[in-house]
């Protein structure tokens, strides 16, 4: 008898549930990223700089042109000058983020209890939620939700795309490029084994604009340790690649020296870039300190 898939409304709130889970425990996302030059949105990170904002930053002496109302009292009555208190200029930061829902992230072997696609959803939306918690800006490539906000609207809107099934999804993930003006950081979570076509234009244009970012490879257990011998079929989730081996155990060092080249090739093209590897056997509380470490957390 056929188990009936739960609702995507059901989905979504376990997404946000296990997202909420995970990050509990970790403090806002402090995003530390080139800063852009003006500030849009206000937010709640210093930009070691005097401008607007709330929190204190120096006191100066008082130039020509400065008003009254400028002039800190207290402090100038403790010496025979004049002072200014001046505030640290605070900026919301836009962090751009990519999750990969194509075909071949629905993989899943007996290693492990999650898919890829469905651990890199679980991911982007503990990022969000972290980043949120610190007044920065959000925005999920490809989707609805792609025009960088903050807030708990945003969040649902996330995890409802999240949690919904794609509709007729490539057999790879196709990285798209980022039209967001000033934009600080991008995260990209995938499994990154398609054709280079397809994955690295995207990585360069980002990184060519100058924003940095982290790329977070997402594997089964069965893909990084290739445990197959023997008689075997290999078949993309698609369907699209097919082959037989007669002795798939002796494909098992070329493979890994193919993964190796891969993630070689992309921290090459991805300079200045972070590239965190992650097996969904693993907690997906490590690789999200992992992404907060790789993003500027303390």
């Amino acid at each position: 008898m056929s188990r009936l898939a739960p609702p995507a409304t059901s989905r979504a709130a376990w997404l946000r549930r296990d997202a909420e889970r995970i990050s509990g425990s970790l403090p806002p996302l402090l995003v530390q990223a080139e800063r852009i030059a003006r500030s849009l949105v206000p937010g709640a990170h210093g930009r070691r700089r005097p401008g607007p904002g709330e929190t204190f930053w120096q006191y100066r002496p008082a130039h020509p042109g400065d008003t009254l109302a400028q002039i800190d009292w207290r402090r100038s009555g403790r010496s025979d000058r004049l002072f200014v208190r001046e505030m640290e200029w605070e900026a919301a930061e836009t962090v751009m983020v990519w999750a990969d829902r194509s075909a071949a992230m629905g993989y899943r072997s007996e290693l492990a209890s999650r898919s890829k696609a469905e651990r890199a959803g679980l991911l982007a939306l503990a990022l969000a939620v972290l980043l949120t918690r610190g007044d920065e800006r959000v925005g999920l490539l490809g989707t609805e939700a792609e025009p960088p906000r903050a807030g708990q609207s945003q969040l649902l809107r996330m995890a409802a795309i999240l949690a919904a099934e794609p509709e007729s999804p490539p057999d790879f993930g196709h990285a798209p490029l980022i039209h967001t003006p000033r934009v600080g950081r991008a995260v990209f979570l995938s499994d990154f084994l398609g054709p280079e076509e397809t994955i690295l234009p995207a990585i360069r244009q980002a990184a060519a604009r100058g924003i940095g970012g982290v790329l977070v490879q997402i594997l089964d257990p069965a893909e990084e340790e290739f445990p197959f011998a023997g008689r075997t079929r290999f078949e993309s989730m698609g369907r699209s690649i097919r082959y037989d081996s007669e002795q798939a155990a002796s494909l098992a060092r070329p493979y890994r020296d193919r993964l190796a080249e891969r993630r070689e090739r992309l921290a090459q093209v991805a300079r200045g870039w972070r590239l965190i590897p992650h097996r969904t056997d693993e907690s997906p509380r490590k690789a999200l300190i992992a992404l907060y470490k790789s993003l500027g957390g303390a």
